[in-house]
């Protein structure tokens, strides 16, 4: 086990270097001057040239990799060249407000995943099983950026039942969770149908029915324990596609988190403070990866031997 968690950490340590090389990378071949934007077209060259000094944006591009390499490994993100304040701020301020939407959005996910797939693995072929069926192709057929808008008219508009935008309660919440978690419950649903199929058919099942034990029992405390494995796995991924689905997702509802701020740092071209959201987001990912993989060694004890 220490050997496989060891592996694992190494092999973390390589993605997060590649993380962050092409985070770095990427930016940089954007086109367009953040430096000539910031101070307008009517910029004298002798402050242009003053302010990409400021901002080390004038060294060459091996340089500025190591200085940003440096200061990542000292928290230090840079400075942001449109809010003029320091990127690993930034990111603090608006970070608990993405990981609260993830986590709602993957609660909804799970709330509905679950439940749904069970019915729908013991009820196979029947009419409940084609319409969870039917609605979780629906699901995974419907972005978020078209689902966002129809739930804004119907729930906030229509019957003004939610917030259109915004945050602080839990009424904000649910629109937006709902969003993202639509199209994870989808996934989530397939996924638990085929691996309760698949336990249902073993042999423990049938030595679990032969003993008299009621079905809830053999259903939900045998058969959904070992499903849900695989599914873990799934989850876990998923996680880190929600992360990159509140990009979007926040733009909409005016959700102020990490997806909200990329967007407004790329419309500017603020160089720090894109490779900062971005390198968030991909280190969460990468972070969440590696929990998920513990996770089911720790569940699968055949991954342990």
């Amino acid at each position: 086990m220490l050997k496989y968690i060891a592996t694992r950490l190494l092999y973390t340590i390589a993605v997060i270097w590649l993380v962050v090389s092409v985070v770095f990378l990427l930016i940089h071949t954007v086109p367009g001057d953040p430096i000539q934007q910031m101070l307008g077209e009517g910029a004298a060259s002798a402050d242009l040239e003053a302010t990409r000094h400021a901002y080390g944006l004038d060294a060459p591009l091996g340089r500025q990799y190591l200085n940003y390499w440096r200061g990542v490994l000292h928290g230090d993100l840079g400075h942001s060249l449109r809010y003029n304040q320091g990127v690993t701020g930034l990111i603090l301020q608006h970070y608990p407000a993405t990981i609260r939407l993830t986590v709602a959005a993957l609660a909804v996910a799970l709330l509905f995943s679950i439940p749904a797939g069970v019915r729908s693995a013991t009820r196979r072929n029947r009419w409940d099983d084609r319409v969870i069926s039917f609605v979780s192709l629906w699901g995974l057929s419907f972005p978020n950026f078209a689902l966002g808008p129809i739930l804004i008219l119907f729930f906030a508009v229509n019957l003004g039942l939610l917030p259109v935008s915004g945050w602080g309660t839990w009424a904000h919440l649910v629109l937006p969770a709902s969003t993202m978690g639509a199209a994870l419950a989808a996934i989530l649903t397939r996924m638990v149908r085929t691996a309760m199929l698949e336990e249902l058919g073993q042999d423990y099942i049938r030595t679990a029915r032969a003993k008299g034990l009621p079905e809830r029992v053999v259903v939900y405390r045998h058969a959904l324990r070992n499903a849900m494995i695989p599914v873990l796995t799934v989850v876990g991924l998923q996680f880190g596609a929600l992360l990159a689905g509140t990009i979007v997702t926040e733009k909409i509802f005016s959700w102020p988190g990490i997806g909200r701020l990329t967007i407004d740092a790329i419309s500017s071209r603020d160089y720090y403070l894109v490779q900062g959201c971005v390198l968030a987001i991909g280190l969460t990912y990468v972070a969440v990866n590696l929990l998920t993989d513990l996770l089911y060694s720790l569940a699968n004890p055949r991954i342990r031997q």
